[in-house]
């Protein structure tokens, strides 16, 4: 039985406070969380959840404790989706209960093994919403559902890009980090502060000027054969890209001919374009070369109102994350970039 990584990740378009870092953690050790059938964080003590890293991607991989696995992307960006064929390949009840925009079917995640569990969705009285799988194949083949936002949301979070894990960590508990390393997360919120969605904005520096990015650890691009041949590398048609709005994108052309751009390069858009980004400075590290695929500013408008505390231009996906070990704390409203050496 596998037990490897679950990614659930949705893209349509495809007041921060900031707190000091604790001790170093460290992944548990199995035979104590077998032993004890731990599954919540310590302090200090993270918990590696089954993960598969793709193409810059995190998948989740779970299995029931009747042995039926799920392939499930994540996205910090997207929604949260079960493909109608999962749920009844693993036996789970569909039935109808009220969404934010009306009734919508949804079932319970099954209870998982110890060694191969993931937490619960905590809206929706903890039920994912069911749609037909044929709606996620732009993820990948075999994938089984999409875990977004919502899911993400109240928890804290590493996305080790080198070690290919994915931690649930401690209210409270990151690394030991510098202080430069770590930036402010906006989210949406009421008058009082009360944050009303988990949708993280973070701003970046790109071409001297500085742009506000959706953090999507699931954004995704599936490159056509031209585009895929000119790049000339190793990984799948189907693979992790960054977002960038038309308005953006048609900005950097102008501003640097340099930077090279492929024409009908991503095939979730209709062709669009991707252009290369030498440089994104994020936390005051510098990385790339980062491609950002083009999509329309209807999107960035419809996600800054929907989503956002403030304007978006663009989303930095699993190509510009894979550079660092990042740490999300969505209670205290910041993120930490740890640079992985030798990228």
């Amino acid at each position: 039985m596998r037990r490897g990584t679950l990614t659930l990740v949705v893209w349509v378009v495809a007041g921060c406070s900031a707190g000091g870092g604790s001790l170093s953690a460290t992944s548990p050790d199995p035979p104590l969380r077998q032993a004890t059938g731990r599954l919540e964080p310590e302090p200090g003590r993270p918990v590696s959840l089954p993960t598969r890293v793709e193409a810059d991607r995190f998948f989740l991989v779970p299995v029931s404790e009747d042995g039926h696995e799920l392939s499930l992307c994540t996205d910090t960006a997207g929604g949260s989706w079960l493909s109608r064929e999962a749920a009844e390949r693993a036996g789970l009840s569909v039935v109808t209960v009220e969404g934010e925009e009306g009734p919508v079917e949804a079932a319970l995640l099954p209870t998982f093994a110890w060694d191969a569990w993931i937490p619960k969705l905590e809206a929706l009285g903890g039920r994912v919403p069911v749609t037909q799988g044929a709606r996620l194949s732009f993820l990948g083949a075999n994938v089984d559902g999409l875990l977004g936002q919502a899911w993400f949301g109240d928890r804290v979070w590493t996305f080790d890009y080198e070690a290919g894990e994915l931690l649930q960590r401690a209210d409270g508990d990151l690394p030991m980090h510098e202080p430069a390393s770590r930036l402010p997360v906006g989210f949406k919120t009421d008058e009082s502060g009360k944050r009303l969605s988990s949708y993280p904005r973070v701003d970046v520096k790109i071409g001297g000027a500085t742009v506000s990015m959706l953090l999507a650890t699931g954004a995704t691009a599936r490159l056509s054969p031209a585009a895929r041949g000119a790049l000339g590398d190793d990984l799948p048609a189907i693979r992790a890209t960054s977002f960038v709005s038309a308005a953006t994108f048609d900005a950097w052309r102008t501003s640097h001919a340099a930077w090279r751009v492929l024409e009908g390069a991503d095939e979730l858009a209709d062709g669009a374009a991707m252009i290369e980004v030498p440089t994104v400075e994020i936390a005051g590290h510098s990385v790339g070369p980062v491609w950002f695929s083009r999509r329309a500013d209807a999107s960035f408008v419809d996600w800054t109102a929907r989503a956002a505390n403030g304007k978006v231009d663009g989303a930095l996906g699993g190509n510009a994350l894979r550079f660092f070990r990042l740490s999300l704390d969505y209670p205290r409203r910041l993120a930490v970039f740890e640079r992985i050496t030798g990228r």
